[in-house]
């Protein structure tokens, strides 16, 4: 039987890398029989099912797909992705009937150290790894157990709300009160998971149940400490509100929308919104709860002020690393999700600076990180959607969704307070929707800038030979 090779670079829509891969070109038709083939669609249906529930968008989910099949001597492959299922088929010229494959995807859970290794495999897959050893390998990927245990991820959530409290210059006080309601909060979520309850109610219980401790928090200037004097429990719930927001899929639902994966996105927005409403849901029935016992808070008239930039910086860091770490990362990947925060909050300072609204200077600063992020990616070979949706984080708008959703609750007859809320929070969804477009646009131009530095890169390397 004769084979013929040849070498083509390619770049992975999705990925973090352009790779050199040799095809296997097969003169005979008939050596893929109906079996093999199911076994080769299976195999890369169950590569893309798994990096959709770790945290891939569906055009790299697809192209993975494609990819991994046509390693394999399996052309053409269609796939359709629908947020919730995948469906591969294969239907040979002069074949009776297609070969079709569907698995139904069951909720998501971000674990970027799975996905880095998923994009190890498709490379060697690419790189001519037999279909044996491939499906030996990703079964092992599959069962591998997640990074960190329950109680690092529930502390590692209960650091990004110190995170967020550190960079609106809370003192140490205000740090443990935030780190305690996170970690309830985070803890509540964690009972209702193992319970199994959907996650709908889950974020209702955690806002529910950091709005109340933060209400309590003035409780504490009875004692009589000077410190407690300080104590703003706003800073306590914008910093619960970033935790409850944190794991949503903005980013990736603007990505699918820009990519014509319609169904997909649709249903990542409409999960996003159904979240949210279940952190507005919490807030609020904890709001109402405060004021019922005699704990209500004042609405702030201002935007809560941030501390001084050496605090900010450090803030943004620890939220960075807090994300990587309850998002399964490795030391790599929170290494640059740290130094990508930095970045991104630097741009957005120095866009406020020059005299951009919030929002637009909240969304250049997600496009330079996400940029870099991407480039970074290229270069050192991770998951550019895992540094990047860390890095972008520290700007989410905690802090106006809790003052607007407060203004409401308090307003009373005031038509004044009413309104003011309600602006607020069309501002913050405003900022929500800037970080996206921002975060979407620099991963959609950092992929080609990368692939075209890598290929000048390896060029450059050769005629030096």
């Amino acid at each position: 039987m004769s084979r013929r090779e040849r070498s083509i670079l390619t770049w992975l829509p999705g990925f973090d890398r352009p790779e050199r891969r040799t095809e296997t070109l097969t003169d005979t038709l008939p050596i893929v029989d109906d079996r093999l083939a199911v076994q080769i669609l299976d195999l890369a249906m169950r590569i893309g099912e798994t990096m959709l529930v770790s945290g891939a968008n569906a055009s790299g989910v697809t192209t993975a797909i494609v990819r991994a099949a046509g390693a394999y001597g399996l052309h053409p492959v269609h796939v359709d992705v629908t947020y919730n299922s995948i469906t591969v088929a294969h239907h040979r010229d002069g074949a009776a009937q297609p070969i079709t494959l569907l698995r139904v995807v069951r909720g998501s859970a971000p674990d970027h150290a799975r996905l880095q290794r998923l994009q190890a495999l498709l490379v060697d897959v690419a790189d001519g790894l037999d279909l044996t050893t491939a499906r030996t390998r990703y079964r092992e990927i599959r069962r591998a157990p997640f990074r960190y245990p329950p109680a690092i991820v529930i502390a590692s959530q209960a650091l990004l709300a110190v995170g967020v409290a550190v960079m609106f210059g809370g003192n140490w006080l205000v740090m443990v009160l935030a780190f305690v309601a996170a970690g309830l909060a985070a803890l509540t979520q964690y009972a209702l998971a193992r319970a199994q309850v959907p996650f709908f109610f889950s974020q209702v219980a955690g806002a529910f149940v950091l709005t109340v401790i933060a209400a309590g928090a003035p409780l504490l200037g009875e004692t009589g400490w000077d410190i407690a004097a300080d104590v703003r429990p706003s800073v306590i719930v914008a910093s619960g509100v970033v935790l409850m927001l944190a794991g949503l899929t903005v980013v990736g639902a603007a990505q699918d929308a820009i990519d014509g994966f319609a169904l997909t996105a649709t249903g990542r927005i409409l999960e996003l919104m159904t979240h949210t409403l279940g952190v507005v849901l919490g807030i609020l029935a904890g709001l109402e709860t405060a004021r019922v016992i005699g704990l209500a808070m004042v609405p702030p008239t201002e935007a809560l002020p941030l501390g001084s930039v050496p605090l900010q910086f450090a803030g943004a860091t620890l939220v960075a690393v807090a994300v990587a770490v309850f998002n399964g990362a490795g030391g790599r990947i929170i290494g640059i999700s740290a130094a990508l925060s930095l970045v991104a909050w630097f741009v957005y300072l120095t866009a406020s600076q020059l005299g951009f609204e919030g929002a637009a200077a909240s969304g250049v600063g997600a496009f330079v990180g996400s940029f870099v992020g991407t480039l970074v990616a290229y270069r050192l070979h991770v998951p550019s959607v895992a540094i990047t949706t860390a890095a972008i984080l520290p700007l989410v708008p905690g802090a106006a969704v809790f003052r607007g959703l407060l203004s409401i609750v308090e307003s009373g007859d005031s038509a004044a307070v009413l309104l003011a809320g309600f602006t607020t929070l069309a501002g913050a969804a405003v900022v929500g929707v800037s970080l996206a477009v921002g975060a979407s646009l620099g991963i959609y131009l950092g992929q080609p800038v990368g692939a075209s530095l890598r290929g000048v890169t390896r060029t450059r390397a050769r005629l030096r030979r």
